[in-house]
């Protein structure tokens, strides 16, 4: 995340660049805990070359013969600013020019900046960008990394660019279905980076209150709103120092969402009711099981927020692409129940269901397994039935909003009646069964009784 100013107990740029240099050094004897190259892209001049790749050693900037990047603008002093690559992204010092280096329309003398971000020498745009591609990925030997479990090829190649985002602290965006395990991505993200002693915060965005989730985020003081009896730290300040991460992001309110980019960019939260910026240092995954691109057409999420967030995409690859890794995580699932192995027989009939769940759905049938000593068999469900019902409730003279909404609310009703049926009332067994948050489920729980 960048910031104009260095945060307290941060290194110093040369701290930080020293660091680089001897994390490229041993990073290029072991492949791993190297920084990630950045392109550095003019996007509104002349310049030779337009693009220019940062990997090491520094990068200078301006008007006059012997720079690295020569720009064609009256506004660019000879010799205007220098770049370097560090594991936070890129170091930017400007050397004295005569119209400044800007970053977000702030005259800085020096800053780090995350990749993704842009910057502004006299009035020429630069745009940061990560030089990252699938090809130049290492392979990866081995069936797992961190609590992620498969030897398969398709997670080895997502473990591949895991452990080459060891040596970045860059925006990443986790995307895949519910059920593929964006979370623990997440975590073998945050314990294999230089953060890794710091905290990991997990927030839901799906299981924000609409009204709240301004403070869930970035805090409030007391008073703000009815119900603040006293001041609270937000996620951020509460991920200070390590990782926050937002689990289904495509979920947080819009309004909302110009206040997280603002975060991301300038470093800093303001609490709900008060005017004070509050430095934090953390760095930012996010994940989603929604088609974002599809959000941003909809007008549903910012596409400045969304080039923000995704500086790197790591993509995780259903269950149904990858069922040779099928016996490892059975095996792995029934160790955690107690039980043997699965023999071929169940596992030749768990190789036929779909596993819309992915490896969470089979978790639970191994679990189930565990229980009753039978893998149950998969539900027969025609949509075509469903469709039918929901064609006679849409209404064209009604806000499409409006009648999502009213739908979405009908289904959480349903699905909470039945999942506490199941579990007999306990809420903490529900809590397991779905996947949420025991906090988020009981608020559920709550408003329908309130509701109903």
């Amino acid at each position: 995340m960048s910031a104009p100013e260095r945060h307290h107990g941060a290194p110093s740029e040369c701290d930080e660049a020293a660091s680089s240099d001897r994390t490229q050094t041993l990073g290029e004897q072991s492949g791993q805990s190297v920084p990630i190259a950045a392109r550095i892209r003019v996007l509104n001049a002349n310049a030779r070359p337009a693009t220019y790749r940062l990997s090491r050693g520094l990068c200078r900037i301006g008007a006059g013969e012997g720079v690295d990047i020569l720009l064609d603008d009256k506004t660019v002093s000879r010799v205007h600013a220098e770049l370097e690559l560090v594991r936070a992204g890129v170091a930017v010092r400007d050397l004295g020019s005569r119209n400044g280096t800007f970053l977000y329309d702030q005259r800085i003398e020096r800053a780090t900046l995350s990749l993704g971000s842009r910057l502004r020498v006299g009035r020429v745009e630069l745009e940061i960008i990560p030089d990252l591609k699938p090809e130049q990925l290492p392979p990866y030997e081995g069936d797992s990394y961190g609590p992620l479990l498969g030897g398969s090829t398709a997670m080895r190649r997502v473990y591949s660019l895991l452990r080459r985002l060891e040596g970045s602290l860059a925006n990443v965006l986790i995307t895949g279905e519910t059920g593929t395990g964006k979370e623990l991505a997440a975590r073998a993200l945050h314990e294999h980076s230089h953060v890794a002693s710091g905290p990991f915060v997990s927030v839901n965005c799906g299981a924000l209150e609409k009204n709240l989730a301004r403070s869930e985020l970035f805090g409030h003081v007391r008073g703000a709103f009815t119900g603040a009896v006293e001041a609270r730290s937000g996620a951020f300040e509460a991920a200070h120092g390590g990782t926050l991460f937002l689990d289904e992001i495509g979920e947080l309110p819009l309004e909302v969402q110009p206040l997280l980019l603002r975060t991301i960019e300038q470093g800093h939260v303001v609490r709900v009711g008060e005017t004070r910026e509050r430095p934090i240092d953390v760095r930012l995954i996010a994940a989603t099981h929604r088609d974002l691109k599809q959000l941003v057409r909809d007008g549903c999420f910012r596409e400045d927020l969304y080039y923000r967030l995704m500086v790197v995409n790591v993509s995780l690859p259903p269950l149904r692409e990858r069922l040779e890794d099928l016996p490892l995580l059975a095996a792995t699932f029934s160790e955690r129940f107690g039980i043997s192995a699965p023999p071929p027989e169940i596992l030749n009939h768990l190789r036929t269901l779909s596993f819309p769940g992915n490896v969470r759905e089979l978790r639970n049938v191994v679990e189930a397994h565990a229980a009753i000593g039978a893998v149950p068999e998969a539900p027969s469900r025609d949509s075509s039935e469903l469709a039918q019902v929901l064609r006679r409730y849409i209404a064209l003279d009604q806000p499409y909003a409006a009648q999502k909404e009213h739908l979405l609310q009908l289904f959480v009703d349903l699905y909470v009646d039945a999942l506490l049926a199941h579990t007999g009332g306990n809420q903490s067994e529900a809590a397991r069964l779905s996947g949420l948050e025991r906090s988020y489920l009981n608020r559920l729980v709550q408003r329908k009784r309130r509701d109903g």
